[in-house]
């Protein structure tokens, strides 16, 4: 029997509560549910300073370090993207920035994303729950190599979308988000 497809689950915030750790989180779920080992990673524990070639010259800062492994490591990844002014955070765009960098003696550039497979969601206390965001975050992922699968699910109104414990109220976004879960999980596997 071969090994289950692992997947990286994280949201591009660093907040607590952020809304987009919650979805992120039910996403992982379903591709639990789907056969996936997954890693739930949180950018707290991870605090990598500003991209800078100065910094990267002299060496790779740790958390950097640990990012880039985790990458490696996994198969595909679920990514739930706060929209920040219309696109990406600059949490994120940090660490793809970061991660996209060869190491000394490492791998070549974008080693961590070539031939990945991605699921991206997003939610926002806005109507369009982020949406335009996602643009932003598939083409950059399309541009360092990963397959970003056509499924992606804004949620609106975040803070009238989930219960006090996380959880999506509307069963049909809970069950689009399980969904495009299962589609990663299905994509990653056929092309592993």
């Amino acid at each position: 029997m071969s090994q289950p497809i692992k997947i990286l689950a994280f949201a591009g915030s660093a907040r607590i509560e952020s809304f987009n750790k919650k979805l992120v989180k039910i996403a992982a779920e379903g591709a639990k549910v789907a056969g996936a080992e997954v890693t739930y990673l949180d950018f707290l524990d991870y605090p990598m300073p500003l991209f800078n070639q100065d910094l990267e010259a002299l060496e790779l800062p740790e958390p950097v370090v640990q990012f880039k492994a985790l990458l490696k490591s996994h198969q595909g990844f679920i990514i739930s993207c706060p929209e920040y002014n219309g696109s990406i955070t600059p949490l994120l765009k940090n660490a793809i920035d970061w991660a996209s960098r060869p190491g000394p003696g490492d791998a070549p550039a974008l080693d961590c994303f070539k031939g990945k497979v991605a699921a991206l969601l997003a939610t926002s206390p806005g109507a369009l729950g982020g949406m335009r965001g996602l643009v932003h975050v598939r083409a950059i992922l399309e541009g360092i190599g990963v397959l970003v699968i056509t499924e992606q699910k804004a949620i609106p109104g975040a803070y009238q979308a989930f219960d006090e414990q996380g959880n999506l109220k509307d069963e049909k976004q809970l069950k689009a988000v399980q969904t495009i879960a299962t589609k990663l999980v299905d994509v990653t596997t056929k092309l592993s």
